[in-house]
C-alpha cells in the first residue's frame, strides 16, 4: 500500500497537464482554469518543524526555510551558512515542484535538497532529502493542512562511526501532519 502511495505521488507530478517549467528550479502545475491563486501568494509558516515557504505571483517558490538547520534556501542557488551550534552548513537544492488543484483546493509542494553538508561540532551530517507537502487550503485562504512525507538519505561522520549511512526504508515513509498559516505582513 505504501509503495502505491509513493508511486502515486510521482505520477501526480509527471502526468497532469497544465505544467509550466521554470528557469528558477521550480516547476509550477495548475490543475484547472486560471493561474496560481492570489490568496496563496506570500509566506506560509508551519506550526512545527521550522518550515516556511514563500510563493510568488506565478506560483514559483522564492525561498524555503528547511527543518534541517532552520536555514532559508532559494531554488537554484547554493546556500552556505554558519550553523547555530558552530560549523558550517552547505545546501544545494534540487528541482522543486508546486501543484495546485483549483477544484479541490489542494496544494502539493515537493522540496528536494540534492546535496547538503552540516557540521555539528566535531560531527558532520551529509546527504540528500526529498519532502512532499500535500493538503487542502482553507476556504478563507489562511490555513493549509498538509501531510509531510520525507525521504531522507543521511550519512553521519563521527569519530566512532565514520561515514555511517542512517537507515531509512522508502516504503515506510514517516508522515507528519502540519498546519501552515499564511504570514500576514503589514504594508
Amino acid at each position: 500500500m505504501k509503495k502505491i502511495f509513493v508511486l502515486s505521488i510521482f505520477g501526480f507530478f509527471v502526468f497532469l497537464p497544465g505544467g509550466c517549467g521554470s528557469k528558477s528550479g521550480v516547476e509550477v502545475i495548475i490543475d484547472g482554469d486560471g493561474g496560481f491563486p492570489e490568496y496563496l501568494v506570500g509566506g506560509w509558516k508551519a506550526d512545527k518543524g521550522g518550515w516556511e515557504i514563500v510563493f510568488e505571483l506565478d506560483g514559483n517558490i522564492s525561498s524555503v526555510v528547511v527543518s534541517l538547520g532552520r536555514v532559508r534556501i532559494k531554488p537554484g542557488e547554493v546556500t552556505t551558512t554558519q550553523m547555530v551550534l558552530g560549523g558550517e552548513g552547505f545546501f544545494q537544492p534540487g528541482k522543486w515542484t508546486v501543484q495546485y488543484s483549483q477544484e479541490k483546493r489542494e496544494l502539493v509542494v515537493e522540496i528536494a535538497i540534492e546535496h547538503f553538508r552540516v557540521e555539528l561540532g566535531d560531527n558532520v551530517v551529509h546527504g540528500k532529502t526529498r519532502d512532499y507537502f500535500i493538503g487542502s487550503v482553507s476556504a478563507d485562504g489562511r490555513l493549509w493542512w498538509a501531510d509531510r512525507y520525507k525521504f531522507p538519505e543521511y550519512v553521519v561522520d563521527t569519530k566512532e562511526h565514520p561515514n555511517l549511512k542512517l537507515p531509512f526504508d522508502p516504503n515506510d515513509s514517516l508522515r507528519e501532519s502540519l498546519v501552515f498559516q499564511k504570514v500576514i505582513t503589514s504594508q
